[in-house]
């Protein structure tokens, strides 16, 4: 891996999101059909955040300002080439779960482990706020959810139907975190 700085986002530098480029190509994508999860062919090129620059820009911002973990992956150019956040509000009935709430890479830094190193600090910062499990509304894509599997995600076993109804086609998942 290439030199890059892991360190918090502050307010002021929520805009940064602009200097990634977001652009995913979709060539499958998990969806139900008669009833059961599948793989199915989508060929899709989407070349914007999902839900628009402003959504993304807007949760960061909330994130940072509730108290919650924004965490940057900055190139020693220091153009910001990921990121990811996780919310400081607790729900669940059985578990204490925090919201994973954005994770990403610009277009040509995906593969290089950025991704899995954003994800660890996201953990750890939830495992000092002594919560049992981190939540994921997973984007469907087929490449989204092998990269979380890989982390040891799984079928979350309490779905948060606020979240899921945002966007039905997202999985639901988890991820428990070691103390």
């Amino acid at each position: 891996m290439e030199n890059i700085i892991y360190r918090e986002l502050r307010r002021e530098e929520c805009e940064r999101i602009k200097e990634m480029n977001p652009t995913q190509y979709i060539g499958k994508a998990w969806r139900q059909v008669s009833g059961k999860l599948q793989l199915v062919e989508i060929d899709y090129n989407d070349t914007d955040w999902p839900n628009g620059y402003k959504y993304h820009y807007e949760h960061l911002k909330k994130t940072i300002t509730s108290d919650g973990f924004a965490i940057g992956a900055f190139s020693v150019e220091d153009q910001l080439i990921g990121f990811a956040t996780v919310d400081h509000n607790f729900f669940g009935e059985k578990y204490r779960y925090v919201l994973l709430d954005q994770l990403f890479i610009t277009l040509d830094q995906r593969g290089k482990g950025i991704g899995r190193k954003l994800f660890e600090r996201c953990a750890e910062a939830a495992i000092k706020w002594k919560a049992d499990k981190i939540y994921i509304c997973a984007g469907s894509a087929e490449e989204t959810i092998a990269f979380y599997h890989a982390r040891g995600c799984k079928k979350a076993l309490e779905v948060n139907t606020e979240l899921y109804d945002l966007d039905p086609k997202d999985l639901q998942l988890e991820y428990t975190l070691e103390v």
